[in-house]
């Protein structure tokens, strides 16, 4: 019980205030800028906590190097700007969340949809109390932030007034996560404010998991990307409305569906488009992925799945064998088209497949998520995969679909939503 106390109200708290007051949702638009984009290096690890306080915990940072580029990055977000920023996740593209049109230069460097709500990014659960309702945080998610905060994890609130309508759509919830990133976390306390941040690419391009990807998009867009390495996750955030009864999984991610329905009071979670669905919903959305169609690359993408019967499920040697000949049937039909150079997202069971002189044809050019039986391994690479063979000027990239267990259900969903079509492993037919 003393832990769900320290996670409710706490009215003493102090508010965190807006560097600006707020526009309405009719302000003027954002023009249009140009920058020099500047890139600048961080090693994550020049940065610690020692303390597993979650209330308000502080960075140490050992290397002056890494506090100048936070305090450089921090004075672009105070005063309205946007920063490419490295998490846990993928790398976001962040502006302060209580500033409407810092908010708007956000949706106007990746050419977002106005109706896409923005996750907003806090480093402490004073800061979280701060920007919600009656500055509270629901006794339904003490279990969830104890277990996987900091992390890849997204919960829905009932927001403040400090929030602006530009960063939930209008909606009365907002979408809050505490990363993981010592990287983010730092900038966040260094700036004092909480920061919006969706996936820093243009809108429905593949989410970037390289400060390099974040470069392809939109340089000269932005005035600054922090440099972290490669993403640890590769994916974006779960996101769970623990408020809907029963509760829901709006997006899968990072936390998976199995390790979410072991914490008390989420035994009936539900996947949205898996155990139901919503128009309303979908419609207007409460979070980022559940209207458009995302991570998209130039080429097309051609999910491979496996059907098949009892016994030779997506992660058996049987499907492999299956998707390999589904891929080399296409690939023929294609070229026959005059398509003449092709990708694919490979997820090798069976390494004697690897030498199917079919797929090792001219013009065929394959990339290795993984092992299909590491799904987490396959979600890391899997953005860059499909960046890397668009780099290629491919003409089709294919896809071999994995088992929806663990994170491999946040693999499909992504996979899903960038395909263009989909082919079935048993007959090659169109579904």
């Amino acid at each position: 019980m003393a832990e769900s106390a320290a996670l409710a109200a706490d009215n003493s708290c102090a508010h965190v205030e807006p560097s600006r007051p707020h526009a309405a949702a009719t302000a003027a638009p954002v023009p249009a800028a140009s920058f020099h984009t500047l890139l600048e290096t961080i090693d994550p690890s020049t940065i610690t906590y020692t303390s597993q306080d979650l209330e308000n915990p502080k960075p140490e940072v050992s290397h002056p190097h890494t506090q100048r580029i936070l305090d450089q990055a921090a004075a672009l977000l105070k005063d309205g700007q946007v920063v490419g920023m490295p998490t846990e996740t993928v790398y976001g593209l962040a502006s302060n969340a209580l500033d409407s049109v810092a908010a708007q230069r956000i949706f106007k460097a990746k050419n977002r949809p106005q109706d896409n709500p923005l996750i907003v990014h806090v480093s402490s659960l004073q800061m979280l109390r701060s920007i919600l309702k009656d500055n509270t945080i629901p006794e339904v998610y003490t279990d969830l932030i104890r277990t996987y905060w900091p992390g890849p994890l997204t919960l829905l609130f009932p927001r403040s007034s400090l929030i602006p309508n530009e960063i939930t759509c209008g909606q009365p919830m907002v979408a809050v996560r505490f990363p993981s990133h010592p990287i983010t976390r730092a900038l966040i306390s260094t700036t004092g404010l909480p920061l919006a941040a969706p996936s820093a690419n243009s809108s429905g391009k593949p989410s970037p998991t390289l400060a390099s990807h974040v470069m392809d998009d939109l340089q000269g867009k932005i005035p600054m990307i922090i440099d972290g390495g490669q993403c640890s996750f590769g994916i974006e955030s779960t996101v769970v409305d623990g408020l809907r009864v029963p509760p829901a999984i709006l997006r899968p991610g990072g936390v998976t569906y199995e390790q979410i329905r072991q914490v008390k009071g989420m035994e009936t979670v539900q996947v949205y488009k898996k155990h139901f669905t919503d128009a309303a919903m979908e419609q207007a959305p409460t979070t980022p992925g559940m209207k458009y169609r995302h991570y998209s690359p130039e080429a097309e993408v051609v999910l491979v799945e496996y059907v098949g019967g009892a016994g030779s499920g997506a992660g058996s040697s049987q499907a492999t064998t299956g998707q390999y000949s589904a891929i080399t049937k296409e690939i023929d039909r294609l070229k026959q088209e005059g398509k003449t150079r092709f990708g694919i997202l490979r997820t090798s069971f069976d390494s004697a497949l690897q030498s199917n002189s079919s797929l090792q044809a001219d013009g065929v050019i394959e990339f290795p998520l993984g092992q299909r039986s590491k799904p987490e391994d396959v979600a890391r690479e899997l953005f860059r995969g499909l960046r890397f063979l668009d780099s290629q000027h491919v003409d089709c990239i294919f896809v071999e679909g994995i088992s929806e267990d663990d994170e491999g259900l946040a693999v499909m969903n992504r996979l899903r939503k960038a395909a263009s079509r989909t082919i079935s492993s048993d007959t090659t037919e169109f579904l």
